[in-house]
């Protein structure tokens, strides 16, 4: 991960509450969220406003949300706008639900990425993840773009980029520590070499490309 394209300076919300707790498979079928309009995030069911976002990312990407929780008529996403770990409340009926089959699981200690399709394992690579000083964050994320990094005149990530919801709290020494720092998975060698983001081979990559929609689950677990 370098300071090209995912750095995207936007205030993180800091709170508490509802804490979405890594898992190390996401329970299948995953359903992934899209806002009908601009949607408020909130803290709980009818809750404090923590964040408003819109139906398209920063990259032109439609917007994709992961649902993990509910309660009664209200659904908890998983959402950039908001830190690692926090849930963001929003009425079901503002959002358009759909179900994803495939799901991504990288593991810090093995090193590995395992991707599934209901359920079952299509593919497990070696991976490279965070560097000591700068450790790939665990918990649960949502594949939100799919990038071609040929677009912005670089060829530093490879020949895709899967852009992920989460953030990098532990950026390198000498980056700027009051950006946001944004999570993918790219190209770059194995080994715990990274500033935070994972590393894939480019057949991986142009693998998760192709099969794995906007929405898919991402599991990172230590």
């Amino acid at each position: 991960m370098r300071p090209f394209l995912l750095a995207l300076v936007i205030a993180l919300v800091t709170t508490t509450s509802a804490l979405a707790k890594p898992a190390v498979r996401p329970v299948e079928p995953f359903l992934a969220a899209t806002p009908r309009a601009d949607v408020v995030l909130r803290d709980r069911p009818g809750g404090k406003p923590l964040a408003t976002v819109g139906t398209h990312t920063e990259y032109g990407s439609p917007l994709k949300v992961g649902v993990v929780a509910s309660r009664g008529s209200w659904v908890g996403v998983i959402s950039t706008a908001l830190p690692n770990g926090v849930l963001g409340w929003v009425p079901r009926k503002d959002l358009t639900l759909r179900p994803v089959a495939w799901s991504i699981e990288i593991s810090l200690h093995t090193r590995t990425i395992v991707v599934r399709k209901n359920g079952e394992v299509v593919r497990r690579m070696p991976v490279g993840i965070g560097a000591a000083s700068s450790p790939t964050p665990v918990g649960r994320y949502v594949v939100t773009d799919h990038i071609d990094p040929a677009r912005y005149g670089t060829s530093a990530y490879g020949c895709c980029i899967l852009a992920l919801s989460g953030h990098q709290p532990h950026p390198p020494a000498g980056w700027n520590p009051n950006r946001d720092w944004r999570l993918a998975i790219h190209g770059g060698a194995t080994g715990a070499v990274s500033a935070g983001c994972v590393h894939a081979d480019e057949a991986t990559l142009r693998f998760l490309m192709r099969m794995t929609p906007l929405g898919t689950p991402v599991t990172v677990a230590a």
